[in-house]
Formats: C-alpha cells, structure tokens, sequence
C-alpha cells in the first residue's frame, strides 16, 4: 500500500487493528534514490533498523504501540491509505496487456509454470514486490504470491518436482547467489553461511527462474483464517531463546508461518513451561523445520490469551533484529 504522503508499505498477516493496518516500510520518496517512478525518485529500504530510523525521522506516527500484542509495531492510518496495490490484480494485467520489460516477462513465464505444473487457476496467483508497485529496475527480482492453502499446497509440492528436475529452468540458489541471499538477511538473521546453506537446500520458495532470483510467499485465504483482532491478544513477557522439538509443520509453508512444538527448554528468558509453538510474519523463516526437528530459536516470548483465560505461550521470531530459527 502508499500512503498519502508516498511511502510504500509492506501489509504483514491477516489481524489489523480498527483504524490501522500492520504493514512494514519498504520504500520512501528521496531524491538520492536509487529507483525511480513517474520521474519522483525513491529510496528502498529494508532492515528493521533502517526503517525503524526513516519512520521516527519522517512519519513517527506510523510507530504505534499496540495494546493486543504489546508490542510497538510499523503501522499506516487506513485514513493515510492513497492506493492499495493487488497482486492479483497486477499478474491480470500482465496477462492481458503483454509485458513491457525482462522482468514483467520472466515473472509472467514463472505464473504461467507454475499455474499450469500444478493445475491451480492463475487467479490464485499474484505478482507482487517492487514490479507490483512499479519501482523494479534490471536487476531486480521476481516475487510470487500464491492465495489459498490447497492452491498453495499444489504449488509447493509443484516447486519441489520443478527444483528437483535438473531439466527445468527452475533451480536453488548456489554459490554466489546463495551468498548474495545471505548477505541480504544476515543483518536481521545471524547464520553462518553453512547453517543458511543447509537450511536453503531443505526449501523451494527461494531459488532462480531463468537466471533471475525468485520468491514465492504461500498466503492462506483470510476465510481460512479464524483469528480476529483482539481474541486472542498477547502478552508480552520478553526476549527468549528456547530448544524444541517441532510436532507439526503443517503451516510452515505460509506467511505468517507457525510451527506447533513440544519438549521446549528455555536456553534464555522468562521461564514458563507452556510454550506450545513457533510463529513468524517473515517469508524467511517459512519452511525452516519440518516434524521430528529439534530447533533453536530466539525472538520475543508472549503469552497467548484467549477472552480472559490464558492458554499457552509462542515464541515469535523476526521481530527483532538478531532473531533466527534454526533447525
């Protein structure tokens, strides 16, 4: 989404509060920018402390403390909303003007690919990123959605046939794309280069398509999704490190990811013996683990509350900078 005032916004899950959407800083209006759109340069930006200093610089009220999860999030006034882009809509367009540049056309080869290896409706599948909003330049890369949880299954399961056929023009990242990658989250996500490498080679939401570095981010439909702002809320009881064992991963493909696990130490914080799962609003962090894993993880402990009665607790990671979940 773009605010009023022209930054660009990244809506994070499915629960916002009655007058905001949660939703992270991804571009802002700077006449040293590196993109460019209807002749207004922008600057992108993407770590947490980066956007972090641009909202208390520029729009300190799209810092707001949120009384349900108890946490101070980025947030944009839905009254400040000027456009609201869709993905969906976006690949529509594409398909039924013709691409007009290499990047439009590799992202419109790799919808086509995967609607048809997998046999769901392209209308489930969306292109979003910096070609959604308009501001890609030549090196930029493809970013795929995929909307509903069988549509998303079907696609995975696609992605993992595709990436294991040496015949395809879909393949993992290696050698100095993989590096590239992992320079690009380190800053958030300390990992050594062997641990990231290890934990790559285990997904197939990241890889490269003719060349060119792609994303795809797996979204359940909000129909598929029973939570609602305010019930639950969270508590919020402080940073942690735990060791678990993962139970189910059946929701780690999406965004938001969740992991359901048992057999939990507390390496680091608040002692409680109710941690009951892993969640992350981070694509990084989806397919990280699978059943039978032990994982180490750090990130912000909450307790989870429903009406008045407290019921587990989750370890969120990706809040902050220094999170990671390894397995």
């Amino acid at each position: 989404m773009e605010t009023k005032d022209g930054a660009v916004f990244t809506v994070k899950g499915f629960v916002h509060p009655p007058h905001r959407i949660v939703a992270y800083l991804r571009y802002v209006p700077d006449p040293a920018g590196g993109r460019e759109r209807a002749g207004r340069r922008y600057r992108r930006v993407y770590h947490f402390e980066e956007q972090r200093e641009a909202l208390q610089e520029g729009w300190p009220a799209h810092l707001a403390y949120d009384p349900m999860s108890g946490v101070q999030l980025q947030t944009v006034l839905r009254r400040d909303v000027r456009l609201v882009y869709d993905p969906c809509l976006c690949l529509q367009r594409l398909l039924e003007r013709g691409p007009t540049d290499p990047l439009q056309e590799t992202a419109l080869a790799l919808t086509e690919l995967l609607g048809t290896a997998a046999g769901v409706p392209l209308s489930a599948l969306g292109v979003t990123g910096s070609l959604l909003v308009d501001l890609h330049n030549a090196s930029s890369d493809i970013d795929i959605v995929v909307y509903g949880a069988e549509e998303c299954r079907a696609v995975h399961g696609c992605l993992t046939s595709l990436l294991d056929d040496p015949s395809t023009p879909v393949c993992r990242p290696e050698g100095e794309h993989l590096a590239a990658i992992h320079k690009a989250h380190n800053m958030d996500t300390p990992l050594s280069l062997s641990d990231f490498a290890r934990l790559q080679a285990g997904k197939v939401n990241e890889g490269r398509f003719c060349g060119r570095s792609y994303f795809v981010r797996f979204v359940k439909r909000s129909c598929e999704v029973a939570e609602r702002y305010g019930d639950p809320r969270y508590e919020l009881l402080g940073p942690a490190s735990i060791r678990a064992r993962v139970e189910d991963h059946a929701d780690a493909m999406f965004t938001p990811c969740r992991y359901i696990v048992g057999d939990v130490t507390i390496l680091q914080g608040v002692p409680t013996g109710d941690v009951r799962e892993i969640v992350s609003f981070r694509g990084r962090f989806a397919d990280q683990a699978k059943t039978g894993d032990w994982v180490l993880a750090r990130g912000r402990l909450e307790r989870i509350v429903s009406g008045k009665m407290p019921r587990s607790c989750r370890l969120t990671v990706g809040g902050q900078p220094g999170d990671y979940l390894l397995s």
